[in-house]
């Protein structure tokens, strides 16, 4: 497979930025944003670990600098890392991370947000207090969809 990838830290991240990098071409800054959203603001990389670890990739032959300087995979790389699972087998969190999901994955995770308020609720409503007028918000949106 790729032989850097052993002698080299941070093997994760390099997951992370190679998951990005099949959707399109990316900048660091945007690769950390990507990441910072995808983690929904619970982990944003240093600059310090992004940009030696792209520049170790370019050496490594897995992306190439573009001359607007993003990076794309190579050709190696994108069909490697495809192989032999399907295109979201270098996703970290599996095929629909981050992309395209179904009405029934939305509903679930929806479901799942639900339980977690309901919870808090449970311990003390002080915490969803000063957000009961975005939940109202939510819940006159949600239910005109069913009208």
């Amino acid at each position: 497979m790729w032989h850097g990838w052993k002698h080299r830290g941070q093997r994760g991240l390099r997951h992370w930025i190679i998951a990005i990098l099949r959707r399109s071409p990316k900048n660091g800054a945007e690769i950390m944003d990507e990441i910072e959203g995808m983690t929904q603001g619970w982990w944003r990389p240093s600059p310090g670990s992004v940009y030696p670890l792209l520049d170790g990739m370019v050496t490594d032959g897995l992306i190439k600098k573009m001359d607007d300087g993003r990076y794309e995979l190579t050709e190696t790389t994108r069909r490697e890392s495809e192989w032999p699972f399907g295109p979201g087998f270098m996703n970290p969190f599996g095929p629909s991370f981050g992309g395209s999901r179904s009405i029934e994955d939305m509903l679930n995770e929806i479901n799942g947000y639900v339980s977690y308020f309901e919870d808090m609720a449970k311990t003390g409503k002080e915490k969803l207090a000063p957000h009961i007028e975005k939940m109202r918000t939510l819940t006159d949106r949600l239910s005109a969809l069913t009208k």
